[in-house]
């Protein structure tokens, strides 16, 4: 008996020894495929320089939907589709003007831009004194009284001492995305928002900005300055807190307009009714060409897809890769996916999502119970040789966010975010601040991860 518990043993060792084996060559061929016959180098070329920024409900957003549904179909996956979404349409028109205006006739242009979804200035612009806030409160206690008839200037700094960049973020944006809804309380006639960016610099950053329950009629406009813009009108306001400055913008909403999702799958030997799913955001912001935000993450999962097909892996769930449409001014396709997918019963095993930039991968975080937690962390021992080894609890992304009803694990893709907001939302975001092999390095993770989940399960 004793023998026989020491061959079960000894069998059980050897087992679990081969399968390890198996499992970092597999790990090891993602990595190796991915950084020289990869696509997604390739692909994000063409998405940005040949298509290039796609704000939802442009030209440039549909051609992007026909774009990477070709190249889906052109991998051979089981099924690709079209999933139809309303979404927003904003139009920038001509770029905006601004200067701070220190006495008649002594002006001093700075670098502005219009937020996502803000009105126009009247024709003629605005021109008006300028209260300098850090906060909802500090605006509150100067009251309509002192705020009345002025632009409010939103002026709190990214917490350049987080090293986790996205805290500092989220410490900072609801000034751009409340701020005009609450400066419209107390009568301000315009908002400026200093950019969310940790650097310096002379460009602008745009991004959603919100009215809340706030009439048409009673709607100002709102734009981002530059921080290097922020940082001269603050100092000068502290010389001359009279002064006056001047901005003009003609943005435009229109009525929402149809757009979609794309969506594409591998469908699973074994268990073909449980989904995995990878994805990023199609659509971007309209100042540079949405490299990092979300190019990125959309060529990424696509690329998940491809190295299945590529290195004849038959996955045992369905793999779903899905282009979202609309995350930055919306989450209308997040919102929609998950409803329809609520409404046929489907069943989401896992969702993973790339939208942190195309830089080195770090690791990832995860919206999960404890228990699908805890077993998570045991396959960080596979991303050790790549030195990829944050494993957190944390968000897994804004369009997979919906599926968290259905008790699907969410998971986002965590590169080293010490850049990630010099490009963030501005003229910034382009093909040539993205480096390829860090690119490839966060897809071949991002197959890893999904090849795990995959043959572990839940």
């Amino acid at each position: 008996m004793f023998r026989y518990f020491c061959f079960l043993l000894f069998s059980s060792i050897i087992l679990y020894s081969q399968d390890n084996q198996n499992i970092e060559s597999q790990i090891e061929s993602f990595y190796n495929h991915s950084l020289t016959n990869g696509k997604s180098y390739e692909w994000l070329e063409h998405l940005s320089n040949q298509i290039g920024g796609r704000l939802s409900g442009s030209l440039n957003a549909e051609r992007a939907v026909r774009w990477s549904k070709e190249e889906l179909e052109h991998l051979g996956l089981d099924k690709v589709w079209l999933q139809p979404v309303m979404v927003p349409k904003w139009v920038r028109g001509n770029f905006e003007y601004a200067s701070i205006e220190s006495s008649t006739g002594n002006s001093i242009k700075v670098s502005i831009c219009a937020l996502g979804g803000s009105v126009a200035t009247p024709n003629t612009g605005i021109r008006a004194e300028v209260l300098e806030v850090k906060s909802f409160e500090e605006l509150k206690k100067f009251g309509i009284d002192k705020v009345a008839g002025k632009i409010v200037f939103f002026n709190r700094p990214m917490d350049p001492t987080k090293i986790n960049t996205f805290s500092s973020y989220s410490g900072s944006v609801n000034q751009r995305t409340k701020g005009a809804e609450e400066a419209i309380k107390y009568g301000a006639v315009a908002v400026i928002v200093r950019s969310m960016n940790l650097s310096n610099d002379d460009f602008p950053h745009t991004g959603s900005m919100y009215y809340g329950s706030a009439k048409l009629r009673d709607r100002i406009p709102g734009a981002a300055i530059s921080t290097n813009g922020a940082n001269l009108l603050s100092s000068m306001l502290k010389l001359d807190p009279n002064l006056k400055f001047f901005i003009k913008q003609n943005c435009q909403n229109y009525p929402d307009v149809l757009s979609y999702n794309v969506i594409g799958e591998i469908k699973g030997s074994e268990f073909p009714d449980q989904i995995i799913l990878v994805g990023g955001h199609l659509d971007s912001w309209d100042l540079g060409d949405g490299s990092h935000d979300d190019g990125a993450g959309v060529v990424q999962s696509m690329e998940v897809l491809n190295q299945f097909k590529s290195l004849g892996i038959k996955p045992k769930h369905t793999l779903r890769v899905v282009l979202f449409m609309n995350e930055e001014n919306g989450l209308r396709g997040g919102k929609t996916y998950a409803k329809i997918a609520i409404k046929n019963s489907e069943d989401h095993l896992f969702a993973l999502e790339s939208d942190a930039g195309g830089f080195t991968p770090r690791g990832f975080s995860f919206d999960s119970s404890d228990s699908a937690f805890n077993k998570i962390k045991l396959w960080k021992q596979y991303f050790k040789p790549y030195l990829i080894n944050e494993f957190y609890k944390g968000g897994g992304g804004a369009d997979i966010g919906p599926l968290k009803s259905m008790g699907t694990v969410l998971a986002g893709l965590r590169p080293d975010s010490q850049r990630y907001f010099d490009y963030h939302h501005s003229s910034q975001d382009t093909f040539e601040a993205i480096n390829k092999r860090e690119l490839e390095l966060g897809a071949a993770t991002m197959s890893s991860l999904i090849y795990l989940v995959d043959i572990f399960g839940f």
